[in-house]
């Protein structure tokens, strides 16, 4: 495990962006009707979470930091919402593989939230 210097050394952060990259792509796809309604709203949420938790590493605060962590997790869930209307509505199979990656993306947000708050007060 390396020091982290930045928040680019986040898995979280990498995953989260590797995410929007894939939801961008995914997107790009939609019915030309859709550009305005639910692919944008899917890019937004997508690029919220890798934002959000920038920013929070950027507060040098715990509490700030957890708090944009849990924003960042709500964009997320906002997100995999999305994708299940996507599928519900033949925009991409349900079984997709975005489904995955995201669900993976979550699951290692949540492992730093839950880490920081196992941390002591002292650091």
């Amino acid at each position: 495990m390396g020091t982290i210097r930045s928040f680019r050394d986040l898995v979280a952060w990498q995953k989260a962006y590797a995410l929007v990259l894939a939801t961008y792509k995914l997107t790009q796809a939609f019915p030309r009707d859709e550009q305005y309604g639910l692919s944008q709203q899917m890019r937004r949420a997508a690029v919220s979470v890798p934002s959000n938790i920038a920013e929070g590493c950027g507060r040098h605060s715990r509490v700030d930091y957890v708090r944009f962590l849990k924003t960042a997790r709500g964009s997320m869930y906002e997100l995999q919402t999305q994708f299940s209307i996507a599928a519900d509505l033949g925009f991409l199979p349900a079984n997709h593989a975005i489904h995955a990656q995201a669900a993976e993306a979550e699951r290692v947000l949540n492992g730093l939230i839950r880490s920081l708050h196992e941390r002591p007060e002292t650091e």
